[in-house]
């Protein structure tokens, strides 16, 4: 499923968002990985340290002509990056398996 980078103040985020980016302290240690699925442990952490806003990666629903769209944005970005593998059985079978996967995502 694709998502979109959105940013929100800690007191609307709640466990079970994604952050979208590394959550880093004032000297850039990070506290959190991008990525992480966040819990009630990590926003109490977060709010002990002053982190007041976060980057989160909110889930996006396409419509049909836009999942259509993006369908064959992919097929063409795949075309593209295999173009010299014509006859070669093994790059067929892993630009199929990447375009399953992309589909599945959407």
């Amino acid at each position: 499923m694709r998502s979109e980078r959105r940013e929100m103040a800690l007191d609307d985020v709640s466990a079970g968002m994604t952050l979208a980016d590394d959550v880093r302290d004032a000297g850039g240690s990070v506290l959190l990985p991008g990525g992480t699925l966040l819990t009630e442990a990590h926003l109490a952490s977060l709010r002990r340290r002053g982190v007041e806003r976060l980057a989160l990666a909110v889930p996006v629903r396409l419509d049909d002509a836009a999942r259509e769209a993006e369908l064959q944005r992919l097929e063409l970005r795949l075309a593209h990056l295999f173009r010299g593998c014509a006859g070669n059985a093994a790059a067929a079978d892993l630009r199929q398996r990447l375009l399953d996967y992309r589909r599945s995502r959407l």
